[in-house]
């Protein structure tokens, strides 16, 4: 989840989020699996503790997400539109087990499909 110092422009929020959603096209991520999302639709917003975007993204295992974060377009998007002008950044990575991939496998090929298709088991979710 990403929080921006309060003095930085919609329009660079806006940025930040459409350069972070390219990231899905990386090899390192699972069937093109990123979301971004925001801003926080919590009510209390208070319980939001002030993050603007949250990103979800899906790898085949621990060494593609390693690939992910070291990936040359990961470093040039943080660095150009995140690390300057963030306020606070809360990562949890963890991995999905095998009978809760079904659950995922759908994320980014649409909603509303009448099935849903197992894909391979072992993913790794990246929750930022």
């Amino acid at each position: 989840m990403f929080r921006f110092r309060p003095e930085i422009t919609q329009e660079h929020k806006d940025t930040f989020q459409r350069e972070l959603k390219k990231l899905k096209n990386l090899s390192c991520v699972k069937d093109h699996r990123l979301l971004v999302g925001g801003p926080s639709v919590t009510d209390p917003i208070s319980r939001s503790q002030g993050y603007h975007y949250c990103l979800v993204s899906y790898h085949h295992n621990l060494k593609a997400l390693e690939e992910y974060q070291a990936s040359k377009e990961h470093h040039e998007v943080t660095s150009k539109f995140m690390w300057p002008f963030i306020d606070n950044v809360c990562r949890f990575d963890f991995e999905v087990s095998p009978e809760d991939e079904y659950m995922v496998s759908n994320v980014t090929r649409g909603f509303g499909q009448e099935s849903l298709t197992s894909s391979d088991s072992g993913s790794v979710n990246n929750s930022t």
